[in-house]
């Protein structure tokens, strides 16, 4: 029986959540952080985090880094010692190198067993240490609010990013008597120097060919509102990186030439070729390297950003514009009012727009056909998804063909891993889409192979009750690796693994299951999940005999 009158460790570990605002904790408790868990699942104030107890570390970190993507507020992963610490390193990579904010909590070993061959005995933070942008422990109890409170801050600012604490089991289980931290407003940056704002427009109406490059940072409500409203004065081109899907809602689309990344030669990718000066908006070199779209390092680049730009060969900017985006956008419309792009360019551009509208059509379906086209499961999803629906993107062959095809209207909607190409991902983050949008369909999508990665998480969404429909692209391979080694030595090794009944799968999850027996029925069964309580998996078998001719559009960079 617990002590009201004692306030221990545990009690600050959840109070500095509480004072940070965080609705929801993932996490699997163990025997170092079990006051913790205690504490969360039998709460005593209204404002504690709900708990969500996962299947597995790593896929805490993940709904933990579905949470940040789509907030901007850092996510919270909570787990024991040892192997669930390092459990979560593959998504505390993802995250760092994404731009997602997590902030991380671990159990540790009673500290006089720190520097012994004890179980579960590891240096914590200095296994995190290069994956993360803030890794400490606590080493006194009073300390503990603090702690968090720099990590949380450090995932929240810049590029964000992961933070993580390690917590001794004596420290959670000490008596502590310093306040937590109390709740702090994250620092609010300025616009950039109206003077460079002003430059900037008399740097853009001297452009023949003026191009907006829109990126991870440039995803949040109000720098997608102050882009809407410098697009809707100015009409300026935009391509978006595969992280800033959605930023051009439907009624821009005449300004819009698609999103670049892992291809070659596509409409975006000749614009910003074209182009004699590229505007950056929030863009992060991970999303698609310069090196990909600017080979000669000679393209004219203007930055707007809240943090400094990453400098290598191929990204050289002119000028950086760094404070809030939005208040930079801002000031700068007034100067951008009545702006028309140079007649020189309205030509190309209606060819490059034809060009990016050209959406390839699936082929006929032929009688008796099993195996769907990649672009028939895309064109039946297009159909059924509407723009407040979520799509978070696995990683396979399907990805190439969603990134290419797949349209998208309002930001953080269309979640991709583009940086680290994390397989495993969609169904967490589905199911944190799921939390944050509870009133709206939720669809994810991945690959046969990827999917069980982090599939014994379908009992969390059958838990809660999430309507989730979680698309199969079935093969029986692990198809992206299949077709680049096949392009690369004109066969494949190691990439294929036998079938599983994914209905079967489902059923005994206690969610509902369907499979695509014949390619004609893909719609009916599509109607079928959409019109579904809880979370259903969709079986697709796929025909990705058509991966040959797309990857020879894929960057030679993505191969290797």
């Amino acid at each position: 029986m617990k002590d009201e009158k004692k306030y221990y460790g545990a009690d600050a570990i959840v109070d500095s959540l509480i004072n940070h605002d965080v609705k929801y904790v993932f996490g699997i408790p163990g025997a170092k952080v079990d006051r913790v868990f205690e504490r969360l699942d039998h709460p005593t104030n209204p404002k504690s985090p709900k708990l969500i107890l996962t299947r597995h570390e790593q896929n805490a970190a993940f709904m933990a880094a579905g949470i940040g993507r789509i907030t901007g507020k850092p996510g919270v992963a909570l787990t024991t010692s040892g192997p669930g610490a390092s459990n979560l390193a593959t998504g505390l990579v993802t995250a760092t190198a994404e731009g997602d904010p997590v902030l991380a909590i671990s159990g540790q070993v009673q500290r006089t067993d720190l520097l012994r061959q004890t179980h579960q005995s590891m240096a914590n933070s200095s296994l995190f240490a290069p994956i993360t942008k803030f890794s400490a422990e606590v080493q006194d109890p009073e300390n503990i609010s603090e702690v968090i409170a720099n990590a949380y801050q450090e995932a929240e600012a810049g590029k964000q990013g992961a933070g993580f604490v390690s917590v001794p089991q004596d420290v959670t289980d000490a008596e502590v008597h310093t306040k937590v931290i109390k709740p702090l407003v994250a620092p609010k940056l300025g616009p950039a120097s109206p003077i460079e704002s002003t430059l900037l427009a008399q740097r853009i109406k001297a452009a023949k060919l003026p191009v907006l490059l829109l990126g991870m940072r440039a995803s949040s409500p109000a720098i997608t509102k102050a882009i809407r409203n410098l697009i809707a004065e100015t009409h300026l081109p935009v391509v978006e990186t595969f992280q800033g899907a959605g930023i051009i809602p439907r009624e821009m689309e005449e300004d819009f030439f698609g999103r670049v990344g892992l291809f070659r030669n596509q409409p975006g990718d000749l614009l910003l070729k074209k182009s004699d000066l590229v505007v950056a908006i929030g863009y992060d070199p991970i999303e698609y390297e310069p090196r990909n779209w600017n080979a000669d390092g000679q393209a004219n680049i203007v930055v707007i950003d809240s943090m400094r730009a990453e400098i290598d060969k191929n990204f050289q900017p002119e000028r950086e514009l760094v404070g809030d985006i939005a208040q930079t956008l801002d000031f700068l419309l007034p100067y951008m009012k009545g702006y028309q792009i140079p007649e020189g360019s309205k030509e190309y551009l209606a060819q490059m727009h034809e060009k990016f509208e050209e959406r390839d059509a699936a082929p006929a379906i032929k009688k008796g056909q099993v195996l769907n086209h990649p672009l028939s499961v895309i064109q039946e999803l297009q159909q059924r998804i509407t723009d407040d629906m979520t799509v978070t993107v696995d990683v396979g062959s399907f990805y190439i063909w969603m990134a290419r095809h797949f349209r998208s209207y309002a930001p953080r909607h269309l979640l991709f891993s583009n940086g680290m190409q994390t397989l495993g991902v969609a169904l967490p983050w589905a199911i944190a889409a799921a939390l944050v949008r509870p009133n709206t369909q939720i669809v994810s999508v991945s690959g046969d192979g990827g999917f069980l990665f982090s599939a014994q998480d379908l009992e969390t969404a059958v838990r809660l009750h999430l309507n989730i429909v979680h698309i199969i692209w079935n093969d029986g391979n692990y198809d992206m690796v299949k077709f680049q080694e096949e392009l690369k030595y004109g066969q494949s090794a190691g990439v294929k693994f036998g079938p599983v009944d994914f209905v079967k799968y489902a059923e005994s999850f206690g969610a509902t299951g369907y499979r695509v027996n014949q390619a004609a029925d893909l719609g009916q069964v599509l109607d079928k999940a959409f019109a579904t309580e809880g979370p259903v998996i969709v079986d697709i078998p796929v025909d990705y005999s058509f991966n040959q001719e797309l990857g020879k559009q894929i960057l030679d960079d993505q191969l290797h």
